[in-house]
């Protein structure tokens, strides 16, 4: 099974920022305690902003549902009534987050969302990207790791080569080929 993170964003009065801070150090505090929990993050784009930025993550969806219908769960988003307005929530499995488009979702949104795309599409891009990078450190990286250990090789390239595709192959490739990967018509081609 996929992990699960969860994306929210939530917005709160910047005079009730002791409020908050205790607020949402207590539903940590309340979701570290459920089998599945692997962690959580939170951050605020600038100071004095009303938007909260938080993520979660739960080893899978049976464990996220276990919280999200708990009862300290419900306990712990009442407490919060009339300090914090949940403005949108996203969740994400597995690596499909690179292959989604991008897009907001509002709480009362309850349409469902895009199913990500199949599997072999997803390996078709990243094989598209990894292959001509492959090529490119195998002429750029050998010459200079000639000689070395096969293990010291390999960590040198796949720390060149992991952030390349992360941050710069990926989602260019993933943006280019998102009406392929969705399953639409080439933007090139007019309807008929």
């Amino acid at each position: 099974m996929d992990t699960v993170t969860v994306a929210i964003t939530r917005k709160a009065d910047p005079s009730r920022n002791a409020e908050m801070l205790a607020w949402v150090r207590a539903g940590v505090t309340l979701a570290e305690d459920f089998p599945g929990f692997l962690g959580v993050g939170w951050v605020r784009p600038v100071l004095g902003s009303t938007d909260w930025h938080m993520l979660y993550r739960f080893a899978d969806a049976e464990a996220l549902r276990a919280w999200e219908e708990s009862p300290q769960r419900r306990w712990w988003l009442s407490s919060a009534q009339g300090m914090v307005e949940h403005t949108r929530v996203e969740k994400r499995t597995g690596i499909e987050g690179w292959f989604d488009p991008p897009r907001e979702l509002s709480v009362d949104d309850l349409s469902p969302p895009a199913s990500p795309p199949p599997r072999w599409k997803q390996a078709v891009v990243i094989w598209i990207g990894f292959f001509p990078l492959s090529l490119l450190s195998g002429i750029t990286l050998a010459p200079a790791l000639e000689g070395q250990h096969l293990v010291l090789r390999t960590l040198a390239t796949t720390l060149c080569l992991t952030p390349l595709m992360t941050y710069f192959v990926l989602p260019q490739l993933t943006s280019s080929l998102q009406w392929w990967l969705q399953g639409r018509s080439a933007p090139w081609r007019k309807p008929r």
